[in-house]
């Protein structure tokens, strides 16, 4: 952990990752009952409010007891990015650490926890105007056509964005006009991480059926909560539309398209269950190229023992030191 004296303290911290469904929330309220930790979130949708039933987010009276950084922080027609979580958790961190406290990071955006470790290529924020020409391009000429002009401007990313990553075609094409550079040229430079010094814990039942049935008892239980009437809800909210990130989270774009009369009612609970294995599915396979990351089934009998044992051995390593500069 030592390093270069102008070199910033490596932030020491618990992560606990798996995929949706996983039990990863269960996973960190234990670990808070037990442990002096604090709690952050690392989830690109529990940051908005009044998205609390399709994301699955602890209640209100869990919250108040155990209680979660960077949840109900945005509200739905609002944007966040992978730059501004860095900044938001590297905060929440380091008021953790001089607090003489563990953080303990959990979520499924493996996207973010890659961020803090790897750091972020220097590419500009994203542009609202840009963005909405580009999705109604998408409209008129559809998907494919946006995919060939990619090729055009940015071979290099064309040939690795998959033609239906309506995201990531966006992005790039955005990059382009942005900077007058390919998103694969700016990728080349340098990126800049503060050190994190990180126990990393992937939770994944064994066998994927198992996760496969948890994904769909978990949406039955959303729609018995009244999933739907959520999204009902946020659907009339002036100025928000389906375009909007939040609205593209896996659940609520089915349930939209159901409410828009695009979808079928009874299509709707097929597709989400689709949409969410294919989500953990990408989800593992990013955890998959994660190093050093220490996996676990939570369906086994003394698994929470076994973690707990290598959480106090990483908590009483001496990494915790209140000299830590934000």
């Amino acid at each position: 952990m030592s390093g270069p004296a102008d070199s910033p303290v490596a932030l020491p911290a618990v992560f606990v990752m798996g995929p949706t469904a996983s039990g990863k929330t269960d996973l960190a309220i234990e670990l808070a009952r037990r442990f002096p930790v604090d709690l952050i979130s690392v989830d690109s949708a529990l940051v908005y409010r009044g998205m609390d039933i399709g994301t699955a987010k602890p209640d209100p009276e869990t919250l108040a007891a155990f209680p979660h950084a960077l949840v109900d922080i945005l509200e739905p027609e609002q944007r966040y990015s992978a730059a501004r979580f860095v900044q938001d958790a590297h905060r929440e961190m380091c008021k953790t650490v001089k607090a003489g406290r563990l953080p303990v990071l959990v979520g499924g955006t493996i996207l973010y926890f890659n961020a803090l470790l790897t750091g972020l290529d220097p590419l500009p924020e994203a542009q609202p105007e840009i963005r909405e020409r580009l999705e109604d391009e998408v409209r008129r000429n559809g998907l494919q056509a946006l995919h060939a002009r990619l090729a055009e401007t940015d071979p290099k990313s064309a040939s690795r964005i998959a033609p239906g990553d309506s995201q990531r075609i966006q992005r790039a094409l955005e990059v382009f006009e942005l900077t007058g550079r390919p998103l694969s040229e700016l990728q080349q430079g340098g990126r800049t991480a503060r050190p994190v010094d990180s126990l990393r814990l992937v939770l994944t039942p064994g066998h994927r059926h198992i996760l496969h049935e948890r994904i769909r008892l978990r949406l039955d239980r959303m729609i018995e909560l009244g999933f739907i009437d959520e999204v009902a809800l946020l659907r009339n909210r002036p100025g928000l539309t389906a375009r909007h990130p939040s609205m593209r989270s896996v659940g609520y774009r089915q349930a939209w398209e159901m409410l828009d009369g695009i979808i079928a009612e009874p299509d709707f609970r097929q597709r989400a269950i689709a949409a969410t294995r294919q989500l953990a599915k990408r989800q593992l396979t990013w955890l998959r190229k994660m190093p050093r990351s220490l996996w676990y089934d939570g369906s086994r009998n003394g698994t929470i023992d076994r973690i707990f044992r290598r959480v106090d051995a990483f908590f009483r390593s001496g990494r915790i030191s209140r000299e830590v500069d934000q």
